[in-house]
């Protein structure tokens, strides 16, 4: 007989436990075992959260429970552990600290942070380390990860059984790297951090458009650096700005339907203003230290958090900081992005000529917010049949269901005879 499923309510609160606390107990476990043992560690949590699922509908969800799920995961290593015959050591040692009820504490900070550096260890390839961090740290599924890389899941897959493969044949270490070593492997962590906060707020995987709570862990994973002396640096706290800035406007980004509403569509009186004001704070205690692109891009995104309204927006200024960017980190994207607000400084023109220069980069060759900007200057301009013809270029390249579903109602608001809007 097949059991029932679990209430909804038992089902969301497993959801939110897998999404916050995955990655701690794993990098728990993964203390506790050895790194070699990474892929346990996720099948112990995994099947943990599985018990849970199973048992807490029937028993009552646990006081504590992300130490239930640590002593049940624990357990589950343990075991795996005796019938693989390896580790005898460590195992009695467990044991010995089960029995005193010493290792059902909760995670440490120190075993994240930990975790999240040897995700990011200079001997693994760049791509590697952001897709481990992304799925060990991040609990992100491989689609996911590969949507965000515009990568094939297969790909993916490979990427991170060859990444454990070094972990355990390089015996990297689980731990916070020393002084001289902690700016380069910083670098990786925080963008693997802003990769997993982009995922959630342009999400590429099912028909919403925004995923909060992918937002969300990529900013307790930053404040959880900003928690430790070793971490809390400038430049951190210039991206928890820029994160900041952005989930404030979570809550006016989509219709209730799912539709992505663009930033001069959304009702700023829906932005989270005290998470505006805790990223003032932070872009403030970041101004201490050399200027770097997060703290070039959380300008751009104050600029936008500080217009009353989108006419009040100063897009010289914003253009000039995209300057400033191309210049510190140019990149196919923030070209696009500074083509968009030269055009919205000094014209649908202007725009499209920036625009039309772009047309020639291989990296935006498939991009379609590339046609989707010329759409928009020239439905600006008054020439639909321009619009009309760029939106549908946008719609024959690769897009997200709810991206697929704005670039539509753009094309509807051309209308089908196409020419130009009288005055």
């Amino acid at each position: 007989m097949t059991a029932p499923p679990p209430p909804p309510e038992v089902d969301r609160l497993v959801a939110d436990l897998f999404r916050r606390a995955a990655g701690r107990l794993v990098a728990a476990l993964a203390r506790r075992f050895g790194p070699r043992h990474l892929d346990l560690a996720e099948e112990a949590v995994q099947d943990a959260l599985l018990r849970a699922l199973q048992s807490w509908p029937y028993t009552g969800v646990p006081a504590a429970p992300e130490a239930w799920l640590y002593r049940v995961a624990l357990n589950r290593g343990l075991d795996a552990l005796r019938r693989a015959a390896v580790g005898q050591e460590k195992i009695g040692a467990l044991a010995h600290d089960l029995a005193a009820g010493a290792a059902a504490g909760p995670p440490s900070i120190d075993d994240e942070l930990a975790m999240m550096f040897m995700c990011c260890h200079p001997a693994l390839p760049h791509p590697a380390r952001l897709a481990l961090t992304l799925k060990t740290v991040g609990g992100l599924g491989v689609n996911e990860i590969a949507a965000a890389f515009l990568a094939e899941p297969a790909a993916i897959a490979q990427r991170l059984v060859r990444a454990k493969k070094q972990i355990r044949d390089q015996r990297l270490p689980l731990e916070v790297p020393a002084a001289d070593e902690l700016p380069e492997r910083l670098a990786s962590v925080l963008e693997a951090v802003y990769l997993l906060f982009n995922e959630g707020y342009s999400a590429h995987d099912g028909d919403n458009p925004v995923r909060a709570d992918l937002c969300a862990e990529a900013v307790r994973l930053t404040r959880l650096m900003l928690a430790s002396p070793r971490t809390a640096l400038p430049h951190v706290h210039a991206l928890l700005a820029l994160m900041l800035f952005h989930g404030a406007r979570l809550p006016a980004r989509a219709t209730a339907a799912g539709d992505i509403l663009l930033l001069d569509e959304q009702d700023r009186a829906r932005w989270d203003r005290a998470m505006i004001d805790e990223a003032f704070r932070h872009f403030a205690r970041s101004l201490d230290g050399p200027k770097t692109t997060y703290h070039v891009e959380a300008a751009i995104a104050s600029m936008h958090a500080a217009a009353p309204a989108p006419a009040a927006t100063d897009w010289r200024a914003v253009c000039a900081l995209y300057d400033e960017l191309m210049t510190l980190k140019p990149s196919p994207v923030a070209a696009l992005n500074r083509a968009v607000a030269l055009g919205m400084a000094e014209g649908p023109a202007a725009g499209l000529a920036a625009l039309e220069a772009l047309a020639r980069e291989p990296a935006l060759a498939s991009y379609h917010l590339l046609p989707a900007a010329c759409g928009a200057f020239h439905l600006k301009a008054g020439d639909c049949a321009a619009a009309a013809a760029a939106y549908r270029a946008a719609l024959a390249m690769p897009c997200a269901p709810a991206e697929r579903r704005f670039l539509e109602r753009q094309l509807a608001r051309c209308g089908g005879a196409g020419g130009r809007i009288s005055a």
